[in-house]
């Protein structure tokens, strides 16, 4: 199959629905051979399944970011599967947490630490070895809008920080293995979760609206075509960077100085 990622394999984790599932339909479309990652079996089969309707090549796995073990065994899949490994996109997140540092408990915490950080922490480590053989690679992680400005989510806020630093610091250390490194920060994305969110909600989605200068929040398309240029060899001087997708809300909004 042509496409900007011909005859490359991409691992994606958390692709079962919303911004993953999108990125591994984009990126099957453009030419690689995709494995679906995620904690549930029947999302990453439908996923998987929807991709090889379309003429893709894709193989579900289930596994826990937060286990090195599964994780280790999921990169082994993606070699073993389909020759090697070229790009990973750390997108599995959970978020438990919706309030302050002083009433947030220890559990919450750990939690949502474990997946959105962790989890990336996991995935790239042993990801890492995989694009050495195959002679360089590149890695996309999906951060939130949460790290640059005040949003609230104490333990998602921190581990979404976290996640920019150190991928930062794997595009410093891995360079030299041409091996890249970027993050993206989403604002506000229309994903089921999201939506079914601020459904209970409509005067607060309303405000939401406003503080968007282009006038709408995003949906997963907007976050997998950045994903996809990052992928891809167009960006292949880009590394250490932080690609903000949110529609203008980092820049200000005039709403919020009248």
């Amino acid at each position: 199959m042509s496409g900007r990622l011909a005859g490359k394999v991409a691992l994606i984790t958390g692709a079962g629905g919303g911004i993953g599932s999108r990125t591994a339909r984009r990126f099957a479309a453009e030419g690689a051979a995709v494995v679906v990652n995620d904690i549930s079996a029947p999302k990453a089969e439908e996923a998987a399944r929807a991709i090889r309707a379309q003429g893709g090549a894709a193989a579900a796995h289930v596994a826990d970011v937060c286990s090195s073990a599964e994780v280790a065994a999921m990169v082994a899949r993606a070699v073993e599967t389909f020759g090697g490994l070229d790009i990973l996109v750390n997108n599995a997140f959970a978020k438990f947490d919706d309030t302050t540092i002083t009433a947030l408990d220890e559990d919450s915490w750990a939690r949502t630490i474990d997946v959105c950080l962790k989890g990336p922490f996991l995935c790239t480590k042993h990801a890492i070895p995989a694009m050495q053989q195959r002679g360089g690679g590149s890695i996309v992680s999906i951060s939130s809008v949460n790290a640059l400005r005040t949003v609230g989510d104490t333990a998602y806020t921190a581990a979404k920080g976290g996640l920019i630093a150190m991928m930062r610091l794997v595009a410093g250390e891995y360079g030299g293995a041409n091996i890249r490194s970027n993050v993206i920060c989403p604002g506000t994305i229309a994903t089921e979760a999201s939506l079914s969110h601020w459904r209970k909600f409509p005067a607060g989605f309303a405000e939401l609206m406003k503080m968007y200068p282009l006038g709408r929040i995003g949906d997963a398309d907007d976050v997998a075509g950045c994903a996809l240029f990052l992928a891809s060899d167009e960006s292949r001087w880009i590394t250490g960077t932080v690609q903000i997708v949110d529609g203008g809300l980092t820049a200000g909004n005039k709403l919020e100085f009248e």
